[in-house]
């Protein structure tokens, strides 16, 4: 571990290691493979995560929630990132998002989904609008007090075949000094309403048996409850989270790599060729070397960016620094460790070919490094007027 902790930190990191050893490890080949959670799997890990305090620990308590720190999140969150999101998703960590519920979306949306007995879809990405998300096309247009939704989502991902989805529409246009802009808005979509499919999407090869979902809306009707937040503020209720959702995938990607530096070292000790350890030759040695300095960097990082936020100082290229320093740091590190396991690597027997996979989508998902490069650069431009 390359993080400093206090005890109660220390505390916590020997449950979360416990309940992994436990609950996830010894699947991760058998999901790997059949690229399934077995639903008694996944309800087993939920009721346990349940019993230990991890299920929605990143809640605040008045709701029912752990009421962990961020601190204390930030290790579960590293932690959990040394293995494959079909599992420990499972052990849920609700959306914040759903905090912005108000008056009766809090007992049919937000309470339940805290008590484990719904689940929520994040539903932001399109076919036509991935890293674009402006360019979304679904919309939602007022019929009385009521709302029609037309559109699509996918690549929205989730253990299993959820509650509801919170959706982003566009409900109008807004003059900005930069031109007109989309007005977006959230909205609370019930499984099963008319008009609303929702059916599991296509598979990816990372992070196998972790699903994707579609989701499309043919005239959808909401009642005027179903407007998460405020019309047309979407994404300030979505940037509540997005923020902080990179920095815990950075810290997974922290978890993630500290396993593959690991196992890396431990194949450079005892792997011998000409006679003496493949660690001893440069070649070899200064990939571990490399791993280990940028590990150590991309950690503090992310702790930097904790603190930034607990004090309310965190900016969006903050987030944006860490999510494409950690997830590259990540890739570089386990590519290294499929050479320094030669062909090994690639093979099924060893679980580095599946930590290799499973490392290239984090470069990718909440917002690629090229929009997180696009984020640190129009912060550092704009003040200049440019």
């Amino acid at each position: 571990m390359t993080i400093m902790m206090d005890h109660e930190e220390e505390l916590l990191l020997s449950t979360v290691k416990s309940f992994m050893e436990e609950n996830f490890y010894p699947h991760e080949e058998m999901v790997d493979r059949t690229g399934e959670v077995p639903e008694e799997l996944g309800r087993q890990i939920e009721a346990r995560a349940k019993e230990v305090g991890l299920y929605a620990c990143n809640l605040p308590e008045e709701v029912g929630g752990g009421g962990l720190s961020l601190s204390a999140q930030r290790l579960i969150e590293r932690e959990y990132g040394k293995t494959s999101h079909a599992l420990h998703s499972w052990a849920a960590r609700p959306t914040e998002i759903l905090l912005a519920c108000e008056g009766d979306q809090r007992d049919e949306y937000l309470l339940p989904c805290v008590r484990g007995e719904k689940r929520e879809l994040f539903a932001l990405t399109e076919p036509e609008a991935g890293s674009d998300a402006m360019g979304m096309r679904s919309n939602a247009v007022r019929d009385g007090d009521d709302w029609i939704l037309n559109g699509s989502k996918h690549f929205i991902s989730g253990p299993c075949m959820p509650d509801f989805a919170i959706v982003f529409a566009a409900t109008g246009e807004d003059e900005t000094p930069r031109g007109k802009r989309k007005r977006v808005t959230a909205f609370l979509v019930d499984v099963g309403l008319p008009g609303f499919d929702c059916r599991e999407g296509t598979k990816s090869v990372s992070y196998r048996g972790y699903k994707t979902y579609q989701l499309s809306f043919d005239n959808v009707r909401l009642g005027p409850g179903k407007i998460l937040g405020e019309e047309g503020r979407g994404f300030e209720v979505a940037n509540q989270w997005l923020g902080m959702g990179r920095i815990w995938v950075g810290a997974s990607c922290c978890g993630k790599a500290e396993r593959i530096l690991e196992m890396a070292t431990e194949w450079a000790a005892n792997r011998k060729q000409f006679g003496k350890p493949i660690g001893q030759f440069q070649a070899t040695g200064f990939r571990l070397a490399n791993g280990a300095m940028n590990l150590r960097a991309a950690d503090l990082m992310v702790s930097d960016a904790v603190a930034r936020h607990e004090r309310g100082q965190m900016a969006d290229q903050d987030a944006a620094m860490v999510k494409v320093f950690c997830s590259e740091m990540l890739c570089q590190l386990a590519d290294d460790a499929v050479q320094i396991h030669g062909g090994m690597g690639l093979m099924e027997e060893l679980p580095i070919q599946r930590l290799w996979r499973d490392s290239r989508l984090e470069r990718i998902w909440d917002g690629t490094s090229e929009i997180q490069r696009h984020i640190i650069t129009r912060s550092m431009l704009r003040p200049l007027g440019a």
